[in-house]
């Protein structure tokens, strides 16, 4: 029997495949509204350190994603899928039967290693089995499940702390990964073939690597993605401190986080549109131009609310930046691989686990910044868009080169 007669139904493929990216997005914001009662019950001395409790899945994600695409090309999609899932359930019960801090930590980073699996996996199940419009079909309806989730995962964790604590989210946890591990095995197929398959070297993915580094619009893009997410992150990681700590929301925080995900979402339904008429060079400069001028109007809007801005300029300049995130996330991550189109599969993990990394201590910095202000969140969205908008142009204006007129005795011209 042929992969295409084994392939599940078209809707249970879809299902599948949602909650699979969905893994990651639910392990971080389901845990946000739990936050402040894990750090009472893990002793926890600062209130800023409960933040790595979201930096370290984060950790685990970026070293993870490195290598499960070159494993998938070379050991076919299911082994590694089942290393990873495996690694999640093992990392959900450390942080569920914790009882200490560090142990919390080894086991969200458990979490993150195993749960990068499914996000890098998803997309090659996807190009395996479908191209043209039906591939754009899945992956819309797979995105769709995507934003969704993590505007509805707080209420889901607060639905669980209102009837049991924390522990019990890692429970839910644990339920999907046993879910995933056990559907995805019974009923989706290998897709892809021993003809073409690769062998796994350590050396490819390090030459992939430096590819993408000495590539000036690959480099470029990949630091202009990091950084927008070095500041997305220092939102994760201080949200519940924010909402329940500044503004006083409690059960309403999972409501405004919601709110601002939809932004994220709607961003991304929204670029797929006018990608086509702006380019994607177009967009991103339009999108972190806006970004850059919004924060640094609303840096002197902070200044002059203090000591406390209102929740409603807030949650205005959170949506504005929110939605330029939501243009930028696809359309440099895009960009970053335009020219790597020769090793796409490993090329797409080196940019997303180099992203990761060098959002993550930004991120971290960002977060532990938090003084009972937003000041250090809108300060950090500031200094990063310009920073990204940076980044973007040295990947898109060639390096100076000396013209024959201008070049040295030493150094003769090279002809024309």
């Amino acid at each position: 029997m042929n992969t295409a007669e084994k392939r599940p139904p078209f809707v249970e493929f879809v299902a599948l495949m949602a909650l699979m990216i969905s893994l990651i997005a639910l392990s971080i914001d389901a845990m946000l509204p739990a936050l402040s009662q894990m750090s009472i019950d893990l002793n926890i001395d600062s209130p800023n350190h409960r933040q790595w409790i979201v930096t370290a899945l984060f950790l685990g994600l970026s070293i993870g994603q490195l290598f499960y695409g070159p494993l998938s090309d070379s050991f076919g999609r299911k082994r590694p899928v089942y290393l990873g899932l495996g690694i999640f359930i093992v990392g959900t019960l450390v942080s569920m039967l914790s009882t200490g801090f560090e142990w919390m930590l080894a086991g969200r980073f458990l979490q993150g290693i195993g749960a990068a699996s499914p996000r890098i996996v998803t997309l090659a199940l996807v190009r395996d089995q479908y191209a043209g419009r039906q591939m754009a079909r899945v992956m819309s309806l797979v995105m769709a499940v995507f934003i969704l989730v993590p505007a509805l995962a707080p209420a889901l964790g607060q639905g669980i702390l209102w009837i049991a604590d924390w522990r019990a989210i890692f429970g839910m946890l644990l339920f999907q990964g046993v879910l995933m591990l056990t559907w995805f095995g019974l009923r989706q197929p290998e897709t892809l073939a021993l003809s073409k398959r690769k062998p796994f070297t350590l050396s490819f993915i390090l030459q992939s690597a430096s590819e993408v580094i000495r590539h000036r619009a690959s480099l470029g893009y990949t630091l202009a993605s990091a950084a927008v997410f070095g500041a997305f992150l220092g939102y994760l990681t201080s949200a519940q401190q924010i909402f329940q700590g500044i503004y006083l929301q409690g059960d309403k925080f999972p409501l405004y986080f919601a709110l601002l995900a939809l932004f994220v979402g709607g961003a991304s339904f929204v670029n797929s549109r006018l990608v086509m008429h702006f380019g994607l060079h177009s967009l991103a400069r339009l999108a972190l131009w806006i970004l850059a001028l919004i924060s640094t109007g609303f840096i002197l809007v902070v200044w002059l609310c203090q000591p406390s801005l209102p929740l409603w300029l807030f949650m205005s300049y959170m949506s504005g930046a929110f939605f330029c995130v939501g243009i930028l996330f696809g359309n440099l991550n895009t960009l970053a691989l335009e020219p790597m189109g020769h090793i796409a599969g490993t090329a797409s993990a080196v940019v997303s686990a180099l992203s990761s990394l060098l959002s993550l201590p930004v991120g971290a910095f960002i977060g532990s910044q938090f003084n009972d202000t937003v000041a250090p969140l809108i300060a950090g969205f500031t200094v990063l868009a310009w920073l990204a908008l940076g980044f973007v142009y040295m990947a898109e204006k060639p390096f100076p080169t000396i013209s024959r007129q201008d070049a040295p005795p030493s150094v003769p011209a090279k002809p024309d």
